[in-house]
Protein backbone atom coordinates (compact mmCIF):
# COMPACT_ATOMS: atom_id res chain seq x y z
CA UNK A 1 0.00 0.00 0.00
CA UNK A 2 2.23 2.31 0.99
CA UNK A 3 3.79 4.40 -2.28
CA UNK A 4 3.86 7.58 -4.50
CA UNK A 5 1.64 9.07 -6.64
CA UNK A 6 2.49 11.45 -9.13
CA UNK A 7 0.31 14.01 -11.12
CA UNK A 8 0.70 16.08 -13.66
CA UNK A 9 -1.45 18.39 -15.92
CA UNK A 10 0.01 19.44 -18.93
CA UNK A 11 -1.53 22.72 -20.69
CA UNK A 12 -0.97 23.76 -24.52
CA UNK A 13 0.81 20.93 -25.74
CA UNK A 14 3.19 21.80 -28.77
CA UNK A 15 4.35 17.97 -29.19
CA UNK A 16 3.67 15.55 -31.78
CA UNK A 17 -0.04 15.51 -33.21
CA UNK A 18 -0.18 12.17 -32.88
CA UNK A 19 0.54 11.90 -29.38
CA UNK A 20 -2.92 13.64 -28.77
CA UNK A 21 -4.90 11.56 -31.16
CA UNK A 22 -3.64 7.86 -31.90
CA UNK A 23 -3.94 5.28 -29.20
CA UNK A 24 -0.66 3.34 -31.03
CA UNK A 25 1.37 6.11 -31.28
CA UNK A 26 0.35 6.77 -27.27
CA UNK A 27 0.67 3.02 -26.09
CA UNK A 28 4.14 3.35 -27.58
CA UNK A 29 5.09 5.79 -25.92
CA UNK A 30 4.42 4.77 -22.62
CA UNK A 31 5.56 1.48 -23.19
CA UNK A 32 8.72 2.63 -24.25
CA UNK A 33 9.39 5.34 -21.27
CA UNK A 34 8.53 2.09 -18.98
CA UNK A 35 11.00 0.29 -20.04
CA UNK A 36 13.11 3.27 -20.07
CA UNK A 37 12.56 4.10 -16.47
CA UNK A 38 12.92 0.42 -15.14
CA UNK A 39 9.43 0.27 -14.22
CA UNK A 40 7.78 -3.61 -15.44
CA UNK A 41 4.58 -3.69 -18.17
CA UNK A 42 2.47 -6.37 -17.70
CA UNK A 43 -0.32 -4.66 -19.47
CA UNK A 44 -2.18 -1.86 -20.85
CA UNK A 45 -5.42 -0.65 -22.62
CA UNK A 46 -6.26 2.08 -24.76
CA UNK A 47 -9.62 3.76 -26.19
CA UNK A 48 -9.65 6.14 -28.81
CA UNK A 49 -13.13 8.52 -28.38
CA UNK A 50 -14.83 9.37 -31.68
CA UNK A 51 -14.87 13.30 -32.83
CA UNK A 52 -17.90 15.70 -30.64
CA UNK A 53 -19.32 18.57 -32.48
CA UNK A 54 -16.50 18.94 -34.78
CA UNK A 55 -13.39 18.54 -32.88
CA UNK A 56 -11.19 15.27 -32.46
CA UNK A 57 -11.68 12.88 -29.55
CA UNK A 58 -9.37 12.49 -27.25
CA UNK A 59 -7.69 9.19 -25.67
CA UNK A 60 -7.56 7.79 -21.92
CA UNK A 61 -5.30 4.92 -21.36
CA UNK A 62 -4.24 2.73 -18.44
CA UNK A 63 -0.94 0.89 -18.79
CA UNK A 64 -0.64 -2.11 -15.76
CA UNK A 65 2.35 -2.21 -13.81
CA UNK A 66 3.99 -4.57 -11.83
CA UNK A 67 4.45 -1.94 -9.47
CA UNK A 68 1.20 -0.39 -9.86
CA UNK A 69 -0.26 1.77 -13.09
CA UNK A 70 0.21 4.67 -15.25
CA UNK A 71 -2.83 6.33 -16.76
CA UNK A 72 -3.24 9.38 -19.21
CA UNK A 73 -5.98 11.57 -20.83
CA UNK A 74 -5.57 13.83 -24.30
CA UNK A 75 -8.33 16.12 -24.67
CA UNK A 76 -6.91 17.52 -28.30
CA UNK A 77 -9.45 20.19 -28.49
CA UNK A 78 -7.33 22.67 -25.62
CA UNK A 79 -4.10 21.03 -26.06
CA UNK A 80 -4.24 19.52 -22.77
CA UNK A 81 -3.18 16.36 -20.84
CA UNK A 82 -3.52 14.67 -17.53
CA UNK A 83 -0.82 11.56 -16.06
CA UNK A 84 -1.38 9.93 -13.19
CA UNK A 85 1.79 7.30 -11.84
CA UNK A 86 1.69 5.45 -8.94
CA UNK A 87 4.08 2.85 -7.48
CA UNK A 88 4.29 0.69 -4.43
CA UNK A 89 7.26 1.06 -2.40
CA UNK A 90 6.64 -1.75 -0.10
CA UNK A 91 9.44 -3.95 -0.77
CA UNK A 92 11.75 -1.65 -2.50
CA UNK A 93 11.89 2.23 -3.31
CA UNK A 94 10.38 3.01 -6.88
CA UNK A 95 9.98 6.76 -6.46
CA UNK A 96 12.68 7.41 -8.67
CA UNK A 97 11.57 4.91 -11.22
CA UNK A 98 8.29 6.94 -11.44
CA UNK A 99 9.82 10.35 -11.35
CA UNK A 100 11.78 9.07 -14.76
CA UNK A 101 8.57 7.52 -16.31
CA UNK A 102 6.62 10.87 -15.39
CA UNK A 103 9.16 13.35 -17.19
CA UNK A 104 9.89 11.01 -20.11
CA UNK A 105 6.10 11.16 -20.83
CA UNK A 106 6.04 14.67 -20.26
CA UNK A 107 8.96 15.98 -22.38
CA UNK A 108 7.18 14.31 -25.31
CA UNK A 109 4.25 16.07 -25.21
CA UNK A 110 6.59 19.40 -24.97
CA UNK A 111 3.89 21.10 -23.08
CA UNK A 112 4.02 25.15 -22.32
CA UNK A 113 2.71 24.76 -18.63
CA UNK A 114 3.00 21.83 -16.17
CA UNK A 115 1.30 21.59 -12.96
CA UNK A 116 2.54 19.00 -10.70
CA UNK A 117 1.46 17.25 -7.54
CA UNK A 118 2.44 14.47 -5.29
CA UNK A 119 1.17 12.63 -2.84
CA UNK A 120 2.52 9.71 -0.28
CA UNK A 121 0.13 7.25 0.04
CA UNK A 122 -0.47 5.33 3.63
CA UNK A 123 2.30 3.25 4.99
CA UNK A 124 1.13 0.02 6.16
CA UNK A 125 2.73 0.26 9.20
CA UNK A 126 0.18 2.86 10.47
CA UNK A 127 -2.74 -0.03 10.04
CA UNK A 128 -0.71 -2.69 12.45
CA UNK A 129 -0.19 0.18 15.46
CA UNK A 130 -2.81 -0.33 18.08
CA UNK A 131 -1.22 1.55 20.45
CA UNK A 132 -2.68 5.08 19.96
CA UNK A 133 -5.13 6.75 17.41
CA UNK A 134 -3.76 7.88 14.11
CA UNK A 135 -5.75 10.14 11.68
CA UNK A 136 -4.98 8.83 8.56
CA UNK A 137 -3.70 10.28 5.94
CA UNK A 138 -6.55 12.16 3.83
CA UNK A 139 -7.55 10.72 0.56
CA UNK A 140 -8.60 12.89 -2.23
CA UNK A 141 -12.27 13.49 -1.09
CA UNK A 142 -10.81 14.85 2.22
CA UNK A 143 -7.33 15.88 1.59
CA UNK A 144 -5.12 19.34 1.68
CA UNK A 145 -5.14 21.91 -0.88
CA UNK A 146 -1.87 24.06 -0.55
CA UNK A 147 -0.65 26.63 -2.45
CA UNK A 148 3.45 27.84 -2.85
CA UNK A 149 3.79 31.21 -1.96
CA UNK A 150 7.42 31.11 -2.93
CA UNK A 151 9.94 27.82 -3.51
CA UNK A 152 10.64 28.02 0.17
CA UNK A 153 7.32 28.55 1.36
CA UNK A 154 3.70 26.77 1.10
CA UNK A 155 0.50 26.43 2.99
CA UNK A 156 -2.66 25.17 2.45
CA UNK A 157 -5.94 23.79 4.09
CA UNK A 158 -8.02 20.89 4.54
CA UNK A 159 -10.63 20.85 1.28
CA UNK A 160 -12.91 18.86 -0.88
CA UNK A 161 -12.69 18.76 -3.78
CA UNK A 162 -16.04 20.00 -5.40
CA UNK A 163 -15.63 20.32 -8.91
CA UNK A 164 -12.91 21.15 -11.71
CA UNK A 165 -13.39 23.03 -14.57
CA UNK A 166 -10.59 23.82 -17.22
CA UNK A 167 -10.72 26.67 -18.93
CA UNK A 168 -9.14 28.40 -22.33
CA UNK A 169 -7.23 29.96 -20.11
CA UNK A 170 -6.48 28.54 -16.71
CA UNK A 171 -8.21 25.64 -14.31
CA UNK A 172 -11.01 27.11 -12.46
CA UNK A 173 -11.66 24.77 -9.24
CA UNK A 174 -14.30 25.14 -6.43
CA UNK A 175 -13.62 23.65 -2.97
CA UNK A 176 -15.33 23.73 0.37
CA UNK A 177 -13.03 23.67 3.22
CA UNK A 178 -14.62 23.49 6.92
CA UNK A 179 -12.56 27.29 7.80
CA UNK A 180 -13.85 29.28 5.25
CA UNK A 181 -16.61 27.25 3.14
CA UNK A 182 -16.53 27.24 -0.73
CA UNK A 183 -13.25 28.63 -1.85
CA UNK A 184 -12.31 29.56 -5.58
CA UNK A 185 -8.74 28.71 -6.88
CA UNK A 186 -7.14 29.33 -9.87
CA UNK A 187 -3.80 27.10 -10.85
CA UNK A 188 -3.65 26.29 -7.63
CA UNK A 189 -3.67 29.79 -6.07
CA UNK A 190 -6.77 30.51 -3.81
CA UNK A 191 -8.45 33.65 -4.97
CA UNK A 192 -11.64 34.06 -2.79
CA UNK A 193 -13.62 32.68 -0.45
CA UNK A 194 -17.28 32.69 1.33
CA UNK A 195 -15.77 32.98 5.39
CA UNK A 196 -13.43 35.65 4.88
CA UNK A 197 -13.91 37.57 1.15
CA UNK A 198 -14.43 40.54 3.10
CA UNK A 199 -10.76 40.72 3.93
CA UNK A 200 -9.54 41.56 0.67
CA UNK A 201 -12.87 42.63 -1.19
CA UNK A 202 -13.45 45.95 1.35
CA UNK A 203 -10.04 46.44 1.40
CA UNK A 204 -9.67 46.74 -2.10
CA UNK A 205 -12.93 49.19 -2.43
CA UNK A 206 -13.51 51.11 0.06
CA UNK A 207 -10.20 53.16 1.18
CA UNK A 208 -10.56 54.72 -2.65
CA UNK A 209 -13.84 55.20 -2.59
CA UNK A 210 -14.40 56.41 0.86
CA UNK A 211 -11.84 59.20 0.11
CA UNK A 212 -13.03 59.71 -3.08
CA UNK A 213 -15.88 62.93 -2.32
CA UNK A 214 -18.79 60.80 -4.72
CA UNK A 215 -17.41 57.94 -6.66
CA UNK A 216 -19.97 57.23 -9.73
CA UNK A 217 -17.87 55.22 -12.04
CA UNK A 218 -16.19 52.47 -11.80
CA UNK A 219 -14.17 49.96 -13.24
CA UNK A 220 -13.00 46.83 -12.38
CA UNK A 221 -10.30 44.75 -14.21
CA UNK A 222 -10.42 41.28 -13.13
CA UNK A 223 -13.08 40.55 -10.45
CA UNK A 224 -15.13 37.75 -12.15
CA UNK A 225 -16.50 36.71 -8.47
CA UNK A 226 -17.76 39.59 -8.01
CA UNK A 227 -16.58 40.63 -4.45
CA UNK A 228 -15.61 43.83 -5.75
CA UNK A 229 -18.71 44.95 -7.35
CA UNK A 230 -20.28 43.93 -4.52
CA UNK A 231 -18.78 46.42 -2.73
CA UNK A 232 -18.63 48.82 -4.36
CA UNK A 233 -22.18 49.15 -5.06
CA UNK A 234 -22.80 50.04 -1.16
CA UNK A 235 -21.83 53.53 -2.27
CA UNK A 236 -24.96 55.24 -3.17
CA UNK A 237 -23.35 57.88 -5.53
CA UNK A 238 -22.03 54.34 -7.97
CA UNK A 239 -24.08 54.66 -11.01
CA UNK A 240 -22.12 52.24 -13.30
CA UNK A 241 -19.35 49.49 -12.76
CA UNK A 242 -17.84 48.06 -15.76
CA UNK A 243 -16.31 44.57 -14.87
CA UNK A 244 -13.87 43.58 -17.69
CA UNK A 245 -13.15 39.64 -17.39
CA UNK A 246 -10.94 37.55 -19.37
CA UNK A 247 -12.56 34.52 -18.93
CA UNK A 248 -16.09 34.22 -19.15
CA UNK A 249 -16.10 30.83 -17.26
CA UNK A 250 -15.23 32.85 -14.20
CA UNK A 251 -18.25 34.71 -14.20
CA UNK A 252 -20.62 31.93 -15.23
CA UNK A 253 -19.13 29.57 -11.99
CA UNK A 254 -19.37 32.58 -9.48
CA UNK A 255 -23.06 33.48 -10.50
CA UNK A 256 -23.49 29.46 -9.88
CA UNK A 257 -21.67 28.83 -7.11
CA UNK A 258 -20.05 31.94 -4.93
CA UNK A 259 -23.81 33.62 -4.53
CA UNK A 260 -22.44 34.67 -0.76
CA UNK A 261 -19.58 36.59 -2.20
CA UNK A 262 -20.95 38.54 -5.38
CA UNK A 263 -24.61 38.46 -3.53
CA UNK A 264 -26.11 39.07 -6.82
CA UNK A 265 -23.79 42.26 -7.64
CA UNK A 266 -23.10 40.48 -10.98
CA UNK A 267 -26.60 40.90 -12.13
CA UNK A 268 -27.16 44.28 -10.73
CA UNK A 269 -28.39 46.62 -13.47
CA UNK A 270 -25.41 49.52 -12.79
CA UNK A 271 -23.05 46.75 -13.27
CA UNK A 272 -21.95 45.84 -17.14
CA UNK A 273 -19.72 42.75 -17.23
CA UNK A 274 -17.74 42.96 -20.56
CA UNK A 275 -15.92 39.50 -21.56
CA UNK A 276 -12.60 40.21 -23.01
CA UNK A 277 -8.84 41.84 -22.56
CA UNK A 278 -9.73 44.61 -20.29
CA UNK A 279 -7.16 47.41 -21.45
CA UNK A 280 -7.84 46.89 -25.31
CA UNK A 281 -11.87 47.14 -24.04
CA UNK A 282 -10.65 50.38 -22.39
CA UNK A 283 -8.32 51.36 -25.66
CA UNK A 284 -11.41 51.39 -27.65
CA UNK A 285 -13.97 53.47 -25.31
CA UNK A 286 -13.65 57.22 -24.56
CA UNK A 287 -14.71 56.54 -21.17
CA UNK A 288 -13.54 58.04 -18.05
CA UNK A 289 -14.10 56.40 -14.53
CA UNK A 290 -13.50 57.55 -10.68
CA UNK A 291 -12.14 54.35 -9.44
CA UNK A 292 -10.28 51.80 -11.58
CA UNK A 293 -9.55 48.58 -9.55
CA UNK A 294 -7.41 45.74 -10.89
CA UNK A 295 -8.75 42.60 -9.51
CA UNK A 296 -6.40 40.01 -10.61
CA UNK A 297 -4.91 37.20 -10.07
CA UNK A 298 -1.52 37.74 -8.70
CA UNK A 299 1.60 39.82 -10.58
CA UNK A 300 3.77 36.65 -10.76
CA UNK A 301 0.89 34.81 -12.76
CA UNK A 302 0.28 34.88 -16.41
CA UNK A 303 -1.20 38.30 -15.58
CA UNK A 304 1.66 39.54 -15.00
CA UNK A 305 1.90 41.95 -18.42
CA UNK A 306 -1.31 43.76 -16.75
CA UNK A 307 1.13 45.40 -14.07
CA UNK A 308 3.70 46.65 -16.91
CA UNK A 309 4.36 50.28 -16.78
CA UNK A 310 3.16 50.42 -19.93
CA UNK A 311 -0.43 48.80 -18.94
CA UNK A 312 -0.65 50.70 -16.27
CA UNK A 313 -0.05 54.37 -17.84
CA UNK A 314 -3.02 52.50 -20.09
CA UNK A 315 -4.83 52.79 -16.95
CA UNK A 316 -4.21 55.86 -15.67
CA UNK A 317 -5.60 56.81 -18.96
CA UNK A 318 -9.02 55.55 -18.21
CA UNK A 319 -9.27 58.01 -14.85
CA UNK A 320 -11.42 60.85 -14.49
CA UNK A 321 -10.05 63.86 -12.90
CA UNK A 322 -9.44 63.08 -9.07
CA UNK A 323 -9.71 59.52 -10.11
CA UNK A 324 -7.61 56.88 -8.02
CA UNK A 325 -6.40 53.64 -9.27
CA UNK A 326 -6.12 50.47 -7.05
CA UNK A 327 -4.34 47.18 -7.46
CA UNK A 328 -2.84 44.39 -5.34
CA UNK A 329 1.07 44.20 -4.64
CA UNK A 330 1.50 40.74 -3.38
CA UNK A 331 3.07 40.31 -0.34
CA UNK A 332 5.85 42.45 1.27
CA UNK A 333 7.08 38.99 3.19
CA UNK A 334 7.29 36.71 0.48
CA UNK A 335 7.16 39.12 -3.23
CA UNK A 336 9.57 42.08 -1.88
CA UNK A 337 11.10 42.33 -4.59
CA UNK A 338 8.29 42.38 -6.79
CA UNK A 339 6.38 45.03 -4.45
CA UNK A 340 9.42 47.31 -4.60
CA UNK A 341 9.22 47.18 -8.56
CA UNK A 342 5.52 47.59 -9.17
CA UNK A 343 5.82 50.72 -6.44
CA UNK A 344 8.09 52.58 -8.57
CA UNK A 345 6.30 51.93 -11.46
CA UNK A 346 3.45 53.28 -10.44
CA UNK A 347 5.47 56.57 -8.92
CA UNK A 348 6.76 57.00 -12.70
CA UNK A 349 3.12 57.30 -13.67
CA UNK A 350 1.18 58.92 -10.40
CA UNK A 351 1.37 61.87 -8.30
CA UNK A 352 -0.14 60.15 -5.29
CA UNK A 353 1.41 56.89 -4.39
CA UNK A 354 -0.15 55.40 -1.17
CA UNK A 355 0.72 51.64 -0.34
CA UNK A 356 -1.21 50.13 2.23
CA UNK A 357 -1.69 45.87 3.71
CA UNK A 358 -3.48 43.68 6.00
CA UNK A 359 -3.45 40.11 6.84
CA UNK A 360 -5.31 37.80 4.29
CA UNK A 361 -6.32 34.76 6.01
CA UNK A 362 -7.13 32.80 2.40
CA UNK A 363 -3.87 33.79 0.89
CA UNK A 364 -1.31 32.95 4.19
CA UNK A 365 0.65 36.27 4.33
CA UNK A 366 0.37 39.96 5.31
CA UNK A 367 -0.64 41.20 1.65
CA UNK A 368 0.37 44.71 0.08
CA UNK A 369 -2.12 46.92 -2.17
CA UNK A 370 -1.53 50.21 -3.36
CA UNK A 371 -3.69 53.27 -3.93
CA UNK A 372 -2.23 55.67 -6.70
CA UNK A 373 -3.61 59.03 -8.17
CA UNK A 374 -2.38 62.68 -9.28
CA UNK A 375 -5.21 64.00 -6.49
CA UNK A 376 -6.58 61.32 -4.52
CA UNK A 377 -4.90 61.56 -1.31
CA UNK A 378 -6.62 58.65 1.30
CA UNK A 379 -4.58 59.94 4.27
CA UNK A 380 -5.83 63.26 4.10
CA UNK A 381 -9.32 61.85 5.86
CA UNK A 382 -8.90 61.50 9.10
CA UNK A 383 -11.07 59.20 11.65
CA UNK A 384 -13.91 61.82 12.59
CA UNK A 385 -14.87 62.77 8.63
CA UNK A 386 -14.97 59.29 7.62
CA UNK A 387 -17.11 58.09 10.23
CA UNK A 388 -19.84 61.59 9.51
CA UNK A 389 -19.12 59.77 5.26
CA UNK A 390 -19.48 56.27 5.98
CA UNK A 391 -22.96 57.60 8.35
CA UNK A 392 -24.21 60.05 5.73
CA UNK A 393 -23.79 57.18 2.98
CA UNK A 394 -25.16 54.42 4.56
CA UNK A 395 -22.09 52.47 3.93
CA UNK A 396 -23.55 49.18 5.97
CA UNK A 397 -22.57 45.42 6.26
CA UNK A 398 -18.76 45.89 6.92
CA UNK A 399 -17.50 43.34 8.51
CA UNK A 400 -13.52 44.64 8.33
CA UNK A 401 -13.32 48.47 7.29
CA UNK A 402 -13.70 51.07 9.83
CA UNK A 403 -13.23 54.76 10.19
CA UNK A 404 -10.33 53.45 12.73
CA UNK A 405 -9.42 50.89 10.41
CA UNK A 406 -8.62 53.26 7.46
CA UNK A 407 -5.65 54.89 9.37
CA UNK A 408 -4.66 51.50 10.17
CA UNK A 409 -4.08 50.21 6.74
CA UNK A 410 -2.22 53.16 5.82
CA UNK A 411 0.38 52.47 9.19
CA UNK A 412 3.11 50.51 7.14
CA UNK A 413 5.83 48.27 9.64
CA UNK A 414 9.01 49.12 8.87
CA UNK A 415 10.16 46.45 6.97
CA UNK A 416 7.52 47.58 4.24
CA UNK A 417 8.67 51.06 4.68
CA UNK A 418 12.08 50.13 3.50
CA UNK A 419 11.09 48.19 0.72
CA UNK A 420 9.40 51.61 -0.94
CA UNK A 421 12.38 53.38 -0.41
Amino acid sequence: MHGLHLTADLYQCAGCERYMLDADAIAGLCREQTAASGLTLVDDTWVKFPPYEGQPGGVTGTVLLAESHLAIHTWPETGSVTIDVYVCNFSADNSGKARRLMEGVIDAFAPRKVLRQQLMRGDIGMAQSADHDVDPAPGPESGWATEQLTPHARFGYRATALQTQQTPYQKLELLQTPQFGKVLRLDDCFMTSEGEEFFYHEALVHPAAMAHPAPCKALILGGGDGGAAEELLKHPSIERVVLAELDEAVVQFSRQHLQSVHRGALDDPRVEVCIGDGLALMDASDERFDLALMDLTDPDTPASALYAPDSLARMKRVLAPGGALVLHLGSPVFHGAQVAELVRSLHQQFAVVRCYGLYIPLYGAYWGLALASDELDPLELKAPQLAERLRQRKVRDLQYYNEQVHGALFALPNYYRELLK
